[in-house]
């Protein structure tokens, strides 16, 4: 079949040259037109359900809400865990699903157990389910800052600006899924009604709440017909006018209308905030901005800008510019463009190598258009496979860029090689018939070298989770190109070679300068071998074993660090705190953290917002940190430990990390940490202790930081508790009574005003003043038997109960967490095993471990089992083609070889043992064998076409042939990535360095023992494998009447 495809190309050189082109320009559309993000898409299927459960302790929550709920979506159809967290007045349940199931079937699925659920849940309790949003989080953060000076827009009109203009804009743009101001103050029309007055008026909190209801509201009054016309009757009683609901009629005493105003104070008013925002040291609205999985994020921050810089004109007076304080597009460009830069400079190093060997512009320029032509192809196949351009992607491309000329130098090196040899002939052989039969030549050992690259990449395509996501679009990348730059090879390069070589003047000069003195060399190595072949195959031997036996020493990790340009800060204060005391504390962290060297920008989210799906309390802040990007890089690891250093001082807990490794972090354990340690049991009281007790035994381990125990602590509650035998002598029903406390202290929601697309609650409410617990016991209620204070049926005491009740998998759990500071994370985990395996449990309690290190311990299990799955299948494709298992193991002898220098980089480099390194160690198996195949196939072929014999001078002429293309290939392979290897801490670079260094020190070694031990082990072992195969092939020939070269 390659042999037609030759003949086939070579015969229609026209229209082969012209696809090409065509190909190279579809695949360079395709290319822009491919959205663009910073990883494949690593959206774990999740479902997040918030009930808002108005002024519910979170024992109340968890018992009334969260439970019911997690019963029924246990047990669903693809589910792996469900997580719930209990908090004041809030329950958010997440249902995770299994890697690859539909998401939206998954929403359909609980929404089904959702509406089964309604029954059971308490009245006014409606659980709803979060937008489809990307695990990557945020897009965008953007700040508006508020000012103190005169004539500045006040909190209000901030939040106003951001709930009603700045969110309904941004919701309309494709692809955002979710924006969430925090901050400011939400405008609520009040109603604070005086008891005292109410009793002299005789005016109850009933008839009260019955006026307001259904207040400034509008209603259809159908139609008529009139005058041969139809006539549409509306009922107008919307109002947003103050005055308006001060007049209302709320009773009729001594036969005139008692006003809302004689009882209660009627005014505009901030609602109750769980949660509020600051910037550089002020107070801020922050509006958050997520995006839905799919959606290209590069673009969707151009639209996300250009719609700002459509409101500007608009912005009410006195009110700041909005200014963008984290933009995930910052590092996904700079990722991108290193990594381009990579390829580009890549493919420089490839042409200036090309060209030292070829000496011949022609030679270079047939080589290099595999390039182009390859990843053309490739990009025309992420299109039909869905796959973004992103760091994994490129990261794949970069490495196989050394590797895309491969078979083209193969190709065009041996046909430079017949065509110099034709021209000497008296009577040379048509150009055409010699370039198809060089190119056939050397087709078998490219085709096979080739089937054994794709081989070696099987395991990445079976790995699970997180890492599988982000490995399998870079062996997809590597793949689809090395493929694609085998049919060039087949087709384009015999075509330009055709039309190049014939009419070349150096044609018929000799070997380039350096190629001649590398054969000199190699011929001088060869001769001074053969005597003392034994000595240096038992030196390499013990080379490889010295290298193997290292590899366990190696610090370990999951994955590189990132490096974002950007932080965030966990900033965790005692619960109990009051919103007000953690807003001035987190202004003082801003102010502190904007003080050190090379911070730019901070913003601060403290609480919850009213949409957000997560449940932090109000005493707990998370900080954005935006680092400087131009002129000299910032250390991030200096810049982290001076941030810890400023915030000592303040009565907060402080994790540190980067937001898309924190999200990582989360979609692993579900905790924005590295290391997550759950304890399970039944009762918090207990959690607590032995959370805290472990929290101690951890804290003397080296290497770990940010050691916090999730603040599930007792916080101080004013408990209203009813006597029911009291009760019932005021003729009060325990269902009212209670209905009427809530009204006063949480508040009645009456109505709603709409002025235009604004909506504004209208509440019922005690003023703030009067709801300590002193007053609460003096307030006056109406019951049957008369106005009674509350403190007549129900004590009123100071007591304290839980923040937030966690649970998992239907059990209570507390969470110990911590990070790294980059040590040794196989260390670290074990020094903390060893701690829980010491620390006691109560009964019926346990622990589980997870986090990064847990998927990295996976993938490492199963990286090995599957590499030897790979080894076996190369070891059988090579077999099926020599019939030997000596020639299969002398070809892939050059795997072992390829460790030592591996592993001698990866020591040299700092290098840690991740799955990064292991996707080196990969390709590097894949690569290595090339060298071998090509040497062998070449010995094998002197013998059967040449008239050479088993002998030394037949292996040297072998290798000398063979020199240049080895070399070639090898070297092009090995410093295109320098690129990666240089800087390896940009943006984009961090993933691909570990994988480039290993495959660098890989094939430095290998390439340089292959010349001096490939040749060794051959005239050792290879003698009668070969004179058993050409007997074959002779064998074979006289039945079929062909040759085909090995």
């Amino acid at each position: 079949m390659f042999n037609w495809i030759v003949r086939y190309s070579l015969n229609n050189r026209l229209f082969v040259l012209a696809f090409a082109a065509l190909l190279m320009a579809y695949g360079a559309f395709t290319a822009w037109r491919t959205p663009v993000d910073v990883f494949p898409d690593l959206n774990k299927p999740l479902v997040t359900v918030l009930t808002e459960a108005g002024g519910m302790a979170p024992e109340e929550v968890e018992q009334l809400v969260s439970f019911p709920i997690e019963t029924a979506l246990n047990g669903m159809p693809g589910i792996t865990r469900v997580r719930s967290t209990s908090s004041i007045g809030l329950s958010i349940v997440y249902a995770e699903f299994d890697w690859g199931t539909d998401i939206y079937r998954n929403r359909q699925l609980v929404a089904e157990r959702l509406a089964q659920l309604r029954e059971q849940l308490p009245q006014s309790v409606t659980p709803i389910m979060g937008p489809v949003s990307s695990i990557m989080g945020e897009v965008m953060l953007i700040a508006l800052r508020l000012s103190a000076e005169e004539g500045a827009a006040s909190a209000m009109q901030a939040r106003e600006y951001a709930d009603f203009v700045l969110r309904p804009r941004l919701l309309a743009i494709p692809g955002v899924s979710q924006v969430i101001p925090i901050g400011g103050d939400v405008r609520q029309l009040r109603v604070e009604p005086d008891p005292a007055r109410m009793a002299q008026l005789g005016v109850s909190l009933t008839q009260v709440e019955q006026a307001l209801r259904g207040f400034a509201s509008n209603a259809g009054g159908g139609f008529i017909d009139m005058n041969s016309r139809e006539y549409l009757i509306r009922h107008i009683g919307r109002t947003n006018k103050v005055e308006d609901l001060q007049g209302i009629a709320i009773a009729w005493k001594d036969g005139r209308a008692v006003l809302l105003h004689q009882v209660a104070q009627v005014r505009y008013a901030p609602g109750l905030k769980r949660g509020d925002a600051g910037y550089m040291g002020s107070p801020a609205v922050i509006v958050s901005v997520q995006k839905q999985p799919a959606a290209d994020t590069v673009q969707l921050s151009r639209q996300i800008e250009a719609a700002l810089d459509e409101l500007k004109p608009g912005l009410p007076k006195g009110l700041g510019q909005p200014q963008v304080l984290f933009r995930q597009a910052d590092f996904i460009k700079s990722s991108i463009n290193n990594v381009t830069e990579a390829l580009r400079d890549g493919a420089i190093m490839v042409a200036i190598i090309l060209f030292a060997f070829l000496m011949s512009a022609r030679t270079t320029l047939i080589s290099l258009t595999a390039i182009p032509l390859s990843l053309a192809a490739t990009a025309l196949v992420f299109r039909l496979l869905d796959q973004s351009i992103n760091v994994m992607t490129l990261g794949g491309l970069a490495i196989a860029i050394g590797e895309l000329v491969d078979d083209a130098v193969v190709d065009v090196e041996n046909i430079l090689r017949r065509l110099k040899e034709n021209q000497l002939r008296p009577q040379p052989r048509p150009v055409l018939e010699v370039v198809r039969q060089a190119s056939v030549e050397v087709r078998s050992g490219i085709v096979y070298a080739t089937v054994i690259v794709v081989l070696v990449f099987v395991p990445l395509f079976a790995l699970p989770g997180i890492e599988g996501r982000l490995f399998s679009p870079l062996g997809i990348a590597y793949i689809v190109s090395i493929l694609a730059s085998m049919l060039v090879s087949m087709t384009v390069t015999p075509a330009l070679c055709s039309y190049l070589l014939p009419r070349m003047k150096r044609l018929g000069h000799g070997d380039s300068p350096l190629v001649t003195r590398l054969k000199r060399w190699d011929a001088r190595l060869l001769a001074w071998s053969f005597p003392r072949a034994k000595a240096l195959i038992a030196a390499a031997a013990v080379c490889v074993a010295l290298a193997a036996a290292s590899v366990p020493f190696f610090p370990r990790a999951f994955l590189p660090a990132f490096n974002e340009g950007s932080l965030v800060l966990s900033l965790m204060f005692n619960p109990g705190t009051s919103l007000a005391q953690a807003n001035r504390m987190g202004a003082l962290a801003e102010t502190l953290i904007s003080q050190v060297p090379g911070v730019t920008q901070v913003g601060r989210r403290t609480g919850r917002a009213e949409l957000d799906e997560h449940a932090e309390g109000v005493h707990s802040a998370e900080i954005d940190v935006d680092l400087r990007r131009d002129g000299e890089p910032v250390d991030r690891e200096t810049i982290m430990a001076q941030i810890r250093t400023q915030l000592a001082s303040l009565p907060a807990q402080v994790a540190i990390g980067q937001p898309i490794s924190h999200r990582l972090d989360h979609l692993l354990s579900g905790v924005r940490a590295q290391i997550a340690l759950k304890i399970y049991g039944d009762d918090t009281d207990t959690l607590r202790a032995v959370a805290e007790q472990m929290r101690q035994n951890l804290s003397g381990i080296p290497g770990l930081v940010d050691l916090t125990v999730e603040k599930q602590v007792l916080v101080p509650q004013v408990m209203v508790r009813l006597d029911q035998a009291r009760l019932a002598q005021t003729g009060l029903s325990p269902g009212e009574a209670i209905r009427v406390l809530q009204a006063l202290t949480d508040g009645a929601h009456g109505a709603q005003l709409v002025d235009g697309n604004r909506r504004y609650e209208l509440v019922l409410r005690l003023p703030d003043d009067k709801r300590g617990p002193l007053d609460l016991a003096r307030t006056l209620v109406d019951t049957p038997a008369g106005r009674l204070p509350v403190s007549s049926f129900a004590s009123v005491e100071e007591s304290d109960g839980p923040n937030q009740i966690g649970r998992e998998n239907g059990r209570r759990r507390i969470v110990v967490y911590a990070n790294t500071d980059g040590s040794d994370m196989g260390r670290v985990i074990a020094d903390i095993r060893r701690v829980i395996a010491q620390t006691p449990l109560p009964p019926g309690g346990f622990v589980s471990l997870e986090g990064q290190f847990q998927a990295q311990e996976q993938a490492m299990k199963l990286i090995l089992g599957l590499s030897l799955v790979s080894l076996t299948m190369m070891f059988l494709v090579l077999y099926s083609r020599y019939r030997s298992a000596v020639l299969a193991t002398v070809i892939m002898a050059n795997i072992p070889l390829a460790l030592i220098g591996s592993v001698a980089a990866m020591w040299i480099s700092g290098v840690s043992l991740s799955v990064a390194t292991m996707v080196g160690f990969i390709t590097l198996a894949g690569i290595a064998t090339r060298n071998g195949i090509l040497k062998i196939s070449h010995y094998i072929n002197l013998c059967r076409f040449e008239g050479e014999h088993f002998s030394q001078p037949m292996i040297v002429r072998g290798s000398l042939e063979r020199l240049t293309p080895v070399l070639m290939t090898a070297l092009v392979a090995a410093f295109a990535l320098t690129p990666l290897l240089l800087a390896g801490d940009a943006p984009g670079k961090e993933i691909l360095h570990p994988v480039a260094v290993v495959i660098f020190g890989g094939l430095v070694s290998s390439t340089l023992l292959d010349t001096l031990l490939t040749p060794l082990l051959f005239w050792l072992l290879g003698r009668k494998p070969t004179e058993r195969l050409l007997a074959q092939a002779q064998d074979a020939t006289t039945a079929v009447h062909s040759q085909e070269a090995f």
